[in-house]
Parts: structure tokens; sequence; C-alpha cells
């Protein structure tokens, strides 16, 4: 552990639970890195991800975004593609991009795919899904709506899934972002995560919230104030 890294630990009351504003306010204090570092959000669920009826999984667009740029693709052709490029996509194509991605190329983010594609695409779900890249249409990325796909990822669509240990992890802005812009997108991707409780899960839902930057310590959130803002 580095020097930096471990003093920033020393500041933080390990058992506490703080409010929102006070965990926000002490990781921008806390923050030693030299580049604008990311605001990660993690919360244990009161759920088995082993059991089918029990997975959490989803998206939210984030109000003020990720503060990341996102290089999207989609997979279509005709009227489609035309429609993806005036959207702002960054790549559009199909079989040419399919045998590229085949080929070791991949320089993009996300990639959205209208259904009559999923055929040709379908070939990359050995390459894409381990890396959470595979158009889904659960998640709102196999869609003849290429348009409005490609705007919600750009202005800060973010994907969840919990996680074997009962996790949620994702990002919900930068660190530079205004304390109410972090606030709103927390509470935003919040919100979405109780609307998406199992109805088969029982007990505790949202167990814990930890904040953290990505060189700094985690924070615990008040998990009752934070769970009221967003409800």
């Amino acid at each position: 552990m580095g020097k930096k890294i471990a003093e920033a630990k020393e500041k933080v009351e390990r058992l506490r639970d703080y409010s929102l504003e006070e965990a926000i306010e002490l990781l921008k204090n806390l923050s030693f890195a030299k580049f604008d570092e990311t605001l990660e959000m993690a919360v244990n669920l009161g759920v088995d991800p082993k059991k089918s009826d029990q997975m959490v999984r989803g998206t939210v667009v984030l109000p003020h975004g990720t503060g990341k740029p996102v290089k999207v693709l989609v997979f279509a052709k005709g009227e489609k593609e035309k429609e993806a490029r005036d959207a702002g996509a960054d790549y559009v194509g199909g079989e040419e991009l399919v045998e590229k991605i085949q080929g070791g190329w991949l320089d993009f983010d996300k990639a959205v795919a209208t259904p009559d594609m999923m055929s040709v695409v379908g070939k990359l779900g050995k390459i894409l899904g381990p890396r959470g890249m595979m158009p889904n249409p659960k998640l709102g990325t196999v869609t003849f709506d290429v348009a409005k796909a490609v705007k919600e990822i750009k202005a800060g669509k973010v994907d969840f899934r919990v996680e074997k240990g009962g996790i949620v992890h994702m990002p919900v802005g930068k660190l530079s972002f205004d304390k109410e812009k972090l606030a709103d997108n927390i509470t935003a991707a919040l919100e979405t995560i109780i609307r998406a409780k199992p109805s088969a899960a029982k007990g505790r839902y949202i167990k814990r919230v930890t904040l953290s930057s990505t060189m700094g310590p985690g924070v615990r959130v008040d998990v009752s104030t934070i769970s009221k803002k967003a409800a």
C-alpha cells in the first residue's frame, strides 16, 4: 500500500456511515491523484445471485453522465446505418466489422445492433460476451431504434449486474463533478437498483452502500438516508 493511500485511509472512520454529502466531500478532499478520478459505487444486496429469480440487472442513464467519452459501435445496414451515424455512432457497419473484431480489433466501449443483424453478430459472443460488450435486448442494445440507443449511451447510460458476491459495482461520475451532480447520479443509480428488486428477494434488500474513487479508500454511506432519498 502506498504512503498516500495509507494516509487517506487513516482519515476515514471505517465503521462510520457517512451521509451522502459527507462521503462525497470526504473523497474529494482525500484525492491525491494527478488525474480526474472516477467515483465508483458498490451496493451490497440481500439477494442470492446463484438463483435465477434473484438476479439483479439493468441500465440507468445518469443525469450528468459518467464524464468518460464512450465509443459506440453499431451493427446495422441500410437506413439504420445512416440513422446511427447521424446519432453520433463512432463506427457503423456489418460483416466487415465482425471480421475486424474477430481479428482482434476492440477499439470501442459499447455495441448496438439491429435485430436483423444478430445472426451475424452472434459469432462474436465468445469475444464480446465476457467483456460485457455483446448487444443485448434486455439492455436496450438490440433495437431498431438505434438513434435512441446511441444517444443514451453517449449521454451516460450505464449497465449494471449483480456479481456472485451479491454486489453491484458501477461508475457514477468523475470526482471533479460538483457535489450536487454526483449526488444526483448516485441517487438515480440507487433508485434504479431499488426498482430492480426481484420479487423473490426477502428481508433487507440494500444492505450497504460504499463510495470510493479510483485511487481513494472506500467510504460507507448511510443506507437509510440514501435509500429514502432515492425512493
